[in-house]
């Protein structure tokens, strides 16, 4: 049977609630699984901290690193360097430089007053966390554009403290041109960046804790796999776990106006990440989901074996395929109830759908803008709430790595109007405390 004839077809008119429901579940619906294999990882990291961590990469990465090894070299950094070649590093500064357009733009002034009564002001003064450790995923490939989405922003809101946490691949090295595309960062932004080699569950417990090695910081962002998520669960008390960015999931809608060959090429984007993402192809066009069954031999035919296995395995089997919806509500009542991480609208005249999203981490409108683009160049963040939550959960930003204090300045004229009706509320809750600081008691303090 060829790839073409397996792949997952469902009509929505045709499913019970309890399978359309499934159609919305996750990798990390369920992980339960995932908490009980990375609690002894997080609990050894916690005790035996590097060693534990050196231990981790033979087990789960095959190298074998010194505790002296954690830490990438200045000499690393040089080597990595001549091994990038000229295509790849024009394309990375091209990549950032958009990166940082987007996000400069995002970051807001130092503070906002205004003046809610004659004499009150109230407003935000905005300040940056003081650390945070990017993870950037290695399993499944090579991803200096998820270094560049996160780090960027972090470095543009003004974070002291901004480190990398990467798995080491099986020689122990890191990335070539995730750390060309860390230095390029630190000489552009004026920064320093550590990059340490952990990943996983165990970095996570890393950078929660802290290790002779790895300093603990205050926030971890970056997408990861369902052990990773589990981890950031776990350690929330400790750490400030970020949005929730686990395995790629995408939506392409496509309306009769589009060839449904291109769908079906775009459908594989976010389905070639790894076996355990979600992409669905939804359409209101039973051409469409034809044309597109028809045009998927011939893209996979131009794809790498493991590429293709992992967008076969999505597309094929229950978290991914083809959505035919009888009309354009129910399409994106599906849509919205997915919140898809990624949500890519093909139409000849993409713009009229833009009201019917609700949900969705990000929209690409059109043919001209696939999610490659917004994956590596466009510049807004690619890191993007995933299992559903981009239903309350925005994508990452500046101000992901910034908060705000609110402050409050009331003149003499503004506060006894301020201060009768405060005491009127105080008295009502029964906050005596409360009412006499607003109360005529204070006014001998204020002579």
């Amino acid at each position: 049977m060829s790839k073409s004839q397996a792949i997952s077809v469902w009509k929505l008119n045709e499913l019970s609630q309890p399978a359309r429901d499934k159609l919305l579940e996750r990798t990390e619906s369920d992980m339960s699984e995932y908490l009980l294999q990375v609690s002894p990882i997080i609990e050894d990291v916690r005790r035996r901290g590097d060693a534990a961590l050196t231990e981790y990469a033979k087990r789960f990465d095959g190298a074998n690193l010194r505790e002296a090894d954690l830490k990438v070299s200045s000499e690393e950094f040089v080597a990595a360097a001549e091994k990038v070649d000229a295509d790849t590093r024009e394309a990375i500064e091209y990549a950032a430089d958009n990166i940082c357009r987007y996000h400069e733009a995002q970051k807001p002034g130092e503070m906002t007053m205004q003046e809610v009564r004659r004499g009150s002001f109230v407003g935000e003064r905005f300040l940056p966390i003081p650390s945070v450790a990017c993870y950037v995923p290695r399993g499944k490939g090579s991803f200096p554009s998820v270094l560049m989405m996160n780090v960027i922003p972090a470095v543009v809101a003004g974070v002291k403290q901004v480190i990398v946490i990467t798995p080491p691949g099986a020689d122990g090295s890191v990335d070539a041109a995730t750390l060309v595309a860390t230095q390029l960062i630190a000489d552009r932004l004026n920064c320093r960046i550590d990059v340490f080699k952990c990943g996983g569950a165990q970095a996570v417990a890393a950078v929660a804790y802290g290790t002779a090695t790895v300093p603990r910081c205050s926030k971890v962002v970056g997408p990861g796999s369902p052990w990773m998520v589990a981890a950031k669960q776990l350690l929330s008390s400790r750490i400030d776990p970020s949005i929730p960015a686990g395995p790629s999931e995408s939506i392409v809608f496509a309306d009769g106006s589009v060839d449904g060959g291109l769908a079906a090429l775009d459908l594989l984007i976010e389905a070639e990440h790894g076996p355990d993402s979600s992409a669905f192809l939804v359409t209101t066009s039973q051409q469409v989901a034809d044309e597109a069954i028809a045009a998927m031999p011939a893209h996979w035919a131009a794809m790498s074996d493991l590429r293709v296995d992992y967008s076969s395995t999505v597309i094929c089997g229950s978290m991914g395929g083809i959505v035919v919806a009888e009309d354009r509500g129910q399409a994106f009542e599906f849509i919205n109830d997915y919140a898809p991480e990624h949500l890519q609208i093909l139409s000849t005249d993409a713009w009229q759908y833009l009201g019917d999203v609700e949900n969705a981490g990000e929209v690409l409108l059109g043919k001209h803008s696939p999610s490659t683009l917004g994956n590596f160049v466009l510049g807004c963040n690619a890191v993007l709430p995933t299992s559903g939550k981009a239903a309350t959960v925005s994508p990452l930003s500046v101000m992901d790595f910034m908060k705000f204090m609110s402050v409050a300045y009331v003149t003499e004229s503004g506060y006894p109007e301020m201060a009768k009706q405060a005491e009127r509320l105080a008295t009502y809750e029964g906050f005596d405390g409360h009412a006499r600081a607003v109360s005529s008691a204070r006014n001998r303090y204020m002579r």
